[in-house]
């Protein structure tokens, strides 16, 4: 190619003009120069993709034997389920299990067959399990426990071959797994709480799958996270509890997220778990503990924050991940966020605190080891719903309200978790007073409101966006400060710098404006 035609018209030859040098083999491929006889090209257990298929395209060959992907039928079960998309009622929950196992067993090279949800009828699942038995493996999810209307493992026990194996192990969260090999096909019923689910499946199920799609046991990541809080254990079950974590200098510190076996979000969230022993009932803050992640690298974040949640504090977090910078954020409320900037532990604490004897917000707080950056004002207030009788009475003085609502039994308040800067509010309202639902706790605004809109309570106290979301009736109580505060040693990280600097931007300040939320103008 490296040539040029020239037609020479005078002499009426034609010539060729060579471009580039020509040296003896040059543009010659020898045989073996690429893979030589007898290396080995590909291994077993490797799995083919587009760049494994055009080697052995490359060296001829049309066919190579492989693993056959296993096909798992999944089963999810309760009258309680909906399918995602579907409207939702009074009751019901939305059927994630499904939609979680079919895509971690795809991730393990199966094949997931989903079957949809049955409920909870003895003759319906007995006909839908005979045709699951077709395939290589079925996971049925919910209906584990030996409760009345708990009747898939009565459903297990009329097949045989062996049947059912394990009902039962010492863990938490996953003590209803239940195991059986049914007609020569193995099965498994999972727990129906999602984050019992996940882990049973890690633990028991997905070390078979891999064996069976022929990819091998994965290879576990660890490391070693300081505790900075006290954690309790039930003792007797061997208890794996999800954690964040954040990194303090040359160590890592495990804060556990608090969620339950029925949350959906905890095992998404999470960086890792521990497991702790079964005779372990506590374990202190500062004992150092094992992780396993739940990816084979844990990527540091660009910026940690902890402490109180807020809807623009939301906001911020997306606008620093336009920029390209990962956050995390653990809210744990004001109190204990404020803890962690004193231990190094974080990059910035969102806080809400007002002092009782001056009743001002934050300053109080200030220490040689932090310092304050001042946030934005937002209006905190009493919700209600609109088209409740009992507040429209067109009164706007709170104070009076709750006075009338504290004698009204039937009246119940949703308070906030203890530490939060909201519960020091509410606190210092009631003046020692315990209204009825006093000690029903919301670990955020948003599930204040969510519980008011909902009716499992009737009145509480948060922020006006929330109240505007989910159109509840407000009164202002009092106008609060919502800061931040900074350990010194990182107040000059350049991530730190950029979030300060979002604070500033007109535009901003625009977009928290509308959320209700005023920032500080400099002095």
């Amino acid at each position: 190619e490296d040539t040029l035609l020239d037609e020479n018209i005078e002499s009426g030859y034609s010539q060729i003009k060579v471009l580039k040098p020509i040296v003896p083999s040059n543009g010659v491929s020898l045989a073996g120069s690429d893979i030589g006889a007898g290396e080995v090209v590909l291994r077993r257990g490797q799995y083919l993709g587009y760049r494994e298929t055009g080697t052995l395209a490359a060296i001829g060959e049309a066919k190579v034997r492989v693993w056959k992907r296993p096909k798992i039928a999944i089963i999810s079960t309760g009258d309680e389920l909906l399918e995602p998309g579907e409207q939702m009622e009074i009751g019901k929950v939305y059927d994630s299990n499904s939609t979680v196992i079919a895509h971690a067993v795809e991730e393990l090279g199966c094949k997931a067959v989903r079957f949809g949800i049955v409920p909870d009828d003895e003759v319906k699942l007995e006909k839908i399990l005979k045709q699951a038995l077709e395939f290589d493996f079925v996971l049925v999810s919910g209906g584990t426990s030996k409760g009345e209307g708990d009747l898939n493992y009565r459903v297990f026990e009329k097949f045989h071959n062996p049947g059912i194996v394990v009902h039962g192990v010492s863990l938490k969260p996953g003590k209803p797994l239940c195991l059986a090999i049914l007609e020569n096909t193995p099965a498994a019923i999972l727990p129906g709480f999602p984050s019992s689910s996940i882990f049973t499946f890690q633990k028991f199920i997905a070390p078979i799958l891999r064996v069976m799609s022929g990819i091998g046991q994965e290879s576990m990541a660890y490391v070693n996270a300081k505790l900075p809080l006290r954690l309790n254990s039930d003792k007797g079950r061997t208890e794996f509890n999800l954690v964040h974590l954040v990194s303090n200098d040359d160590e890592f510190i495990a804060y556990s997220t608090g969620k339950g076996s029925g949350s959906v979000t905890g095992f998404s969230r999470a960086d890792g778990f521990m497991e702790i022993p079964r005779n372990t009932e506590l374990m202190e803050a500062g004992e150092i503990a094992r992780i396993q992640l739940l990816g084979k690298s844990l990527r540091p974040p660009d910026l940690i924050i902890i402490g109180s949640h807020c809807v623009g504090l939301d906001f911020l977090i997306g606008e620093m991940h336009k920029l390209g910078f990962l956050c995390k954020f653990l809210a744990v409320g004001s109190m204990s966020g404020v803890m962690a900037a004193k231990r190094g532990e974080c990059d910035l604490a969102g806080t809400h605190l007002m002092d009782k004897e001056s009743n001002e917000y934050n300053l109080h707080l200030l220490s040689p080891e932090i310092e304050l950056v001042k946030g934005y004002r937002r209006s905190q207030g009493f919700l209600f719903r609109k088209n409740d009788n009992r507040f429209n009475s067109n009164e706007n003085n709170f104070e009076k309200i709750i006075r009338q609502l504290i004698k009204d039994q039937n009246t119940r308040m949703i308070n906030r978790n203890i530490g939060s800067g909201t519960r020091v509010l509410i606190d210092h309202i009631l003046s020692g007073l315990r209204p009825s639902g006093f000690f029903q706790e919301a670990k955020s605004h948003n599930s204040v409101a969510a519980a008011i809109a909902q009716k499992r309570a009737d009145w509480g106290i948060a922020i006006k966006s929330v109240a505007e979301d989910l159109d509840l009736g407000f009164i202002p109580i009092k106008d609060e400060e919502y800061d931040f505060v900074i350990p010194r040693q990182r107040i000059k990280r350049k991530e730190v710098g950029h979030f300060l600097t979002l604070l500033k931007e007109p535009k901003i300040k625009k977009k928290l404006k509308k959320l209700g939320l005023n920032v500080y103008r400099p002095e």
